[in-house]
């Protein structure tokens, strides 16, 4: 009897020990990483992250039994940053071979983008954007504007209501905007788009003008299109059609002295700006195209999209053009200034490169836009927080992405360096993370040769 209770009382202190956690067959454990808060820059020194089912599930700085996890990778000394959004993208449509528009949507998470809006938009866009969600394409987030609306796609206010309600029904997520649209066009096309609750965003029509383009309260206003226009007086009279390329033709014109009434109308109707200041700095510049041809990110274009941008780059670029290198440094300088206020009494700044257009590489056009918001001024921190913390506001989804967060998506970067301090680390990439999934830096570079070498017969 007494072998019994001692047997029962034995029986009973296992069944109330403290139970050992088993770990998840698919947890993934960072070790010993340096997490760079994007809101506000500080430094989270030595934390262990905790990954399963595409989600950051812990942040600590101790981890018990880290020895168990299935998969670790040791980040001690090195930086984890969100994955960064490209918020001016395109995506390849038909008839484009699927083959090569996922190499370009690898192309982009090769570089640390986990998130993509793509501006101009595709019925097959609309099926790539579920797929990716769902995890039947490697690829990142997609976001996907309608087709464009423009001058010949729209050309009354009956085709405004039309075409936005049945965009806003197949799902897009915002309307694009490129030049032509006539301003009655416009301004149904917004009233209906309000009603519906679909933004839109994109280029500003000449007829259109900055200033009632930022009161028509764009989503996003990109390449600071129609602000050099708007900084020509009045008095002027010039035709808003002869502009050039982004307003270059009215470079003398500009009086400097009114960007502060143009930034100071984007805070107040909440109009965020992508610049894509590299499609001014690479192709309407004074770098010429074999020098860019020369860059390594070109071999993972088909040969025939090069010639096609030598091509126009050198038609765009030659004398016969209006284009001229001291005219182009004050272009550029003006659009710098502009930058750098839109950043600082704005409403925010948004990452985007443009992306695949002449010369910018998807993905790797990204640090060519870096450097030139570097150049306008902005700060390590601006930056890398115009291309995660403010496109995940943008998109009212800083409870899914954008930062470094428990619960939030496993979304992310693994530098080599601190990025604060120098933000070429972006370029020095130890691995990518899409929703959970880890992209090495050496399986990354072994899927960057194939896409070089399909480049090559194409």
């Amino acid at each position: 009897m007494k072998k019994i209770s001692l047997l029962i009382c034995f029986v009973t202190f296992l069944s109330c020990a403290p139970k050992k956690k088993s770990i998840s067959p698919t947890a993934i454990l960072i070790t010993g990483v340096n997490i760079v808060d994007v809101s506000n820059g500080d430094i989270l020194q030595n934390r262990q992250v905790v990954i399963d089912s595409g989600k950051i599930k812990k942040i600590v700085e101790t981890v018990e039994d880290a020895e168990e996890y299935p998969t670790k990778i040791e980040a001690k000394d090195k930086y984890l940053i969100p994955g960064l959004a490209e918020m001016h993208a395109h995506i390849p449509q038909p008839p484009t071979s699927n083959t090569r528009i996922e190499e370009t949507l690898y192309l982009y998470l090769s570089n640390g983008i986990t998130t993509i809006r793509g501006m101009l938009g595709h019925p097959t866009h609309l099926d790539l954007r579920e797929k990716a969600l769902k995890g039947e394409v490697l690829s990142p987030r997609i976001f996907t504007s309608s087709p464009s609306f423009n001058g010949n796609t729209v050309t009354t206010k009956e085709e405004a209501v039309e075409k936005v309600t049945t965009y806003k029904n197949e799902g897009y997520d915002f309307l694009k905007i490129h030049p032509g649209m006539q301003l009655e066009v416009f301004d149904q096309m917004v009233e209906t788009a309000n009603e519906l609750n679909i933004p839109f965003a994109g280029h500003v029509p000449v007829m259109v003008g900055i200033r009632h383009a930022l009161e028509s309260k764009y989503a996003s206003i990109d390449h600071v299109d129609g602000y050099l226009e708007g900084l020509v007086p009045e008095s002027e009279g010039v035709d808003p059609s002869a502009n050039g390329f982004f307003g270059y033709s009215f470079t003398p014109l500009a009086d400097t002295s009114k960007i502060d009434e143009l930034v100071a109308l984007s805070k107040k109707n909440q109009v965020w700006v992508v610049p894509t200041q590299s499609l001014f700095e690479r192709w309407f510049a004074t770098v010429s195209s074999d020098e860019l041809l020369k860059q390594p990110e070109m071999k993972y274009m088909p040969v025939s999209t090069l010639e096609d941008w030598k091509r126009r780059k050198d038609e765009s670029t030659k004398p016969e053009s209006g284009f001229n290198e001291e005219q182009w440094n004050k272009f550029t300088a003006i659009r710098r200034q502009l930058i750098f206020k839109l950043q600082e009494n704005g409403h925010g700044m948004l990452l985007g490169s443009d992306a695949p257009q002449l010369f910018n590489v998807p993905g790797f056009s990204i640090h060519h836009e870096v450097d030139g918001m570097l150049e306008a001024g902005l700060t390590p921190l601006e930056i890398l927080q115009s291309g995660t913390i403010n496109p995940a506001i943008y998109f009212g989804m800083e409870d899914t992405f954008g930062s470094i967060k428990e619960g939030l998506d496993a979304d992310l970067v693994l530098l080599n360096s601190n990025p604060l301090l120098d933000i070429t680390a972006l370029k020095q990439i130890s691995g990518v993370m899409v929703r959970g999934k880890w992209l090495s830096k050496e399986s990354i570079a072994e899927k960057l040769e194939q896409i070089a070498d399909n480049a090559k017969n194409n």
